[in-house]
C-alpha cells in the first residue's frame, strides 16, 4: 500500500446516491414547482414511496441520519397527522397511482407507533394502488423488536427488514453509544422470521472508533451465522460539521486510512469467501437474492437508500427531510418538524430545496450510476477528454482503465470508484464537504 494510495483514500468525495448531489440542491425549486412536476407525471407512471420517521429513543454517536430523541407522545402524534395529510396531498397532486416499492426509514420507524404505522399504510392503500407492490421494506432497530412488533409489520405487508447492527464488539458499541448484544439481534431475526418476514438485511460498519480488523471480521462471522440475505458494509463517515453529536466520537480512536483500507479489504474477502456476491461498492447478497440478480443482469440501481432493485419512474419522499426524485429533478422536504407540519396544515408541500435537472445532468447521472453499480460505463470521447485531468492520475495508479470509450474499474481499484465517478461531476468544485473516499 503506497503513499499515493493512502492519499487517494483520504480524498473527500460524495457517496453518489444521487446526481447532482444534495449539497447542490437550492431554494430555487419550490413547493409550487414540485406541484407542477407532479401534475405532469403520466398516469401510468410507477411510484416508489419513502416514509421518513425522524425519531429515536436515544442518539447514537455515529449516526448520520436526520433524527431526534423523543420521549413524549405529543410530537409523534403531530407528526403522524402531518404524514397522513401529505399522503392525501400527494394523491391530489398526481394521477399516477401504481406503487411498486414502499420503504420506511429514519430514525426508527417503529417510534411512530405500531397503530400509527398501520394507519399510514392503510391511508396509502386507500389513495394509491398497492396491488403490484414488489417490496415493502422497513429499517429497524433490533432493540425495539418484540413479537408484537413483528406481527404488526407482517400485518401491514412488510416483506423485507433491514437491521442496524454496526458491530457486535462490546467495546466498539460503547464507543459509538449503541449497546446491542448479539442475543438481541438474534432474537429480532427470530421474531421476524416467525412472522414470515424472511428477507433480512443487516447493516454493519467499518472505520468505527475502537474497531480493528479482527473486531470487524468477528462481527461479520456472527452476522453470517444469522443468515441475512444481504449485508451492507458502510464506511463510517465522520462529518461533525453536519452532525454535531458526532463530536462525541473520540477521533483518536478512529482507524486511519491504512486501518480503514485493511478493514474494508479483509471484510470483502471474508464475505466473498462465505458465499455472498459483491454488489456495487459496499453491498453483499446471497447469489439468489434479487439484488445479486440485478447486479448480474445490469439492472442494479442506486438511490438515497443505497443499492436497490427499485426501477420505479419516480421516488416520492414523505416526511421531514425526505428526498424525492421525479423526471424533472429532485426535491427535499424541510428538515425541521415544525416547519414540515405547518406546511401540511396549510395544505402545501413542505419543499425546502431541490434541483431541476438539465440534459447534461441526466447524462452525467447515468454515467455515475452505472459506474457505481457496474464498475464500467461507455462514455463519449468529448466527455472523457474533459474528465481526463482527473482520470489520468487514477489510471496511472491502476485504479481505472480506458478501453476505447469504455471506462472500467480494475479489480484493485473498485474501492475507489467514487473517485472515478467524481471525475464526471460538473458540480464538485463548487461547494460542499464530503466524507473520505474509502
Amino acid at each position: 500500500m503506497n503513499s499515493q494510495t493512502l492519499l487517494l483514500a483520504e480524498r473527500a468525495v460524495p457517496r453518489y446516491t444521487s446526481y447532482p448531489t444534495a449539497p447542490h440542491f437550492s431554494a430555487d425549486v419550490t413547493a409550487a414547482e414540485y406541484t407542477r412536476w407532479l401534475g405532469e407525471q403520466r398516469a401510468d407512471a410507477t411510484l416508489s414511496l419513502y416514509i421518513h420517521v425522524p425519531f429515536c429513543q436515544a442518539m447514537c454517536a455515529y449516526c448520520g441520519c436526520h433524527t431526534k430523541v423523543v420521549r413524549r407522545p405529543e410530537p409523534v402524534q403531530a407528526y403522524l397527522d402531518a404524514l397522513l395529510a401529505e399522503i392525501d396531498l400527494l394523491a391530489r397532486s398526481t394521477t399516477a397511482r401504481r406503487v411498486t416499492h414502499l420503504h420506511w426509514g429514519g430514525g426508527t420507524p417503529t417510534m411512530l407507533g405500531l397503530d400509527a404505522m398501520q394507519r399510514v399504510t392503510e391511508r396509502i392503500a386507500r389513495q394509491f394502488d398497492l396491488s403490484g407492490l414488489l417490496e415493502h421494506a422497513v429499517e429497524l432497530d433490533p432493540r425495539a423488536i418484540a413479537d408484537v412488533t413483528a406481527r404488526t409489520l407482517r400485518s401491514i405487508g412488510a416483506t423485507r427488514a433491514s437491521l442496524g447492527v454496526q458491530d457486535f464488539n462490546a467495546t466498539v458499541q460503547r464507543a459509538i453509544g449503541r449497546v446491542q448484544p448479539y442475543d438481541v439481534v438474534a432474537s429480532a431475526v427470530e421474531h421476524l422470521r416467525a412472522q414470515g418476514i424472511s428477507a433480512i438485511n443487516m447493516d454493519l460498519m467499518y472505520g468505527l472508533p475502537r474497531q480493528d480488523r479482527d473486531d470487524l471480521l468477528r462481527s461479520l462471522e456472527l452476522a453470517y451465522g444469522l443468515s441475512p440475505d444481504r449485508i451492507a458494509l458502510f464506511g463510517y463517515a465522520h462529518v461533525p460539521w453536519m452532525k454535531s453529536h458526532q463530536k462525541l466520537i473520540d477521533t483518536t480512536a478512529l482507524p486511519g486510512p491504512v486501518g480503514r483500507l485493511v478493514q474494508a479489504d479483509a471484510a470483502r474477502g471474508l464475505l466473498l469467501g462465505l458465499g455472498y456476491m459483491g454488489v456495487g461498492l459496499d453491498h453483499f447478497a446471497k447469489p439468489d437474492d434479487p439484488l445479486a440478480q440485478a447486479a448480474r443482469n445490469g439492472t442494479l440501481r442506486r438511490n438515497f437508500q443505497g443499492y436497490t432493485t427499485d426501477v420505479a419512474d419516480a421516488l416520492l419522499g414523505l416526511g421531514a427531510s425526505s428526498i424525492g426524485r421525479v423526471a424533472q429533478g429532485f426535491v427535499q422536504n424541510r428538515s425541521d418538524n415544525k416547519g414540515y407540519q405547518a406546511a401540511m396544515a396549510r395544505g402545501e408541500f413542505a419543499i425546502a430545496r431541490g434541483k431541476a435537472m438539465s440534459d447534461d445532468d441526466r447524462m452525467r447521472a447515468d454515467i455515475i450510476e452505472r459506474l457505481m453499480c457496474d464498475f464500467a460505463v461507455e462514455v463519449d470521447a468529448e466527455l472523457i477528454n474533459e474528465a481526463w485531468p482527473q482520470l489520468a492520475p487514477l489510471a496511472e495508479q491502476g485504479i481505472v482503465t480506458l478501453r476505447e470509450q469504455r471506462v472500467v474499474m480494475t479489480a484493485e481499484g473498485r474501492p475507489f470508484v467514487r473517485l472515478v465517478a467524481a471525475a464526471f461531476d460538473a458540480y464538485l468544485s463548487r461547494a460542499g464537504r464530503h466524507s473520505a473516499a474509502v
